[in-house]
């Protein structure tokens, strides 16, 4: 890769590795760092990575970045005993869109389901492209999807909710 095709990247990637840092991180500056990440392991390696398979290497770059940043800032909590329909994103009388409704429920659910739903739903990366991201297989990425959603509907609970 030259540095135009680089620049390219970084022009054509930027927005969509900084949205999908936002969702998963709740921070813009945490996010603004996953970003710097990505970019800068690209650079590393710009020699060896191909402009056609730039995008994917940010993503699974940004994706294992997060992980490194969970791993060492946040304390892990137990998503298998988190109660759904008692979780506070259930009560869509508390909040005065459906967006923030959305956005706390994907908060609720456990993260790999949470990554692979933004990867897909969000940002339409197909089931093979986010099995490369995430390091899962296709029939684990669409369980993971299945599980997510079916989660996202419970927190949410009746869909007029929304309207």
């Amino acid at each position: 890769m030259t540095v135009s095709e680089y620049n390219k990247c970084v022009d054509l990637h930027s927005s969509a590795i900084f949205r999908f840092a936002l969702k998963q991180m709740r921070n813009p500056d945490d996010a603004k760092e996953i970003v710097q990440i990505s970019f800068e392991k690209l650079w590393m390696k710009h020699t060896s990575v191909d402009i056609n398979t730039a995008k994917s290497y940010l993503f699974t770059t940004a994706y294992h970045s997060m992980v490194d940043f969970w791993r060492t800032e946040k304390p892990t909590s137990d998503i298998q005993h988190l109660d759904y329909k008692q979780h506070p994103a259930a009560q869509a009388t508390e909040f005065t869109g459906a967006m923030e409704i959305i956005e706390k429920a994907l908060n609720a659910i456990a993260p790999i389901q949470k990554t692979v739903i933004l990867l897909r739903d969000y940002e339409g990366h197909s089931y093979q492209e986010i099995g490369e991201i995430t390091g899962l297989n296709e029939a684990q990425v669409k369980i993971n999807i299945f599980r997510g959603r079916k989660a996202l509907k419970d927190i949410i609970g009746n869909p007029n909710h929304l309207i």
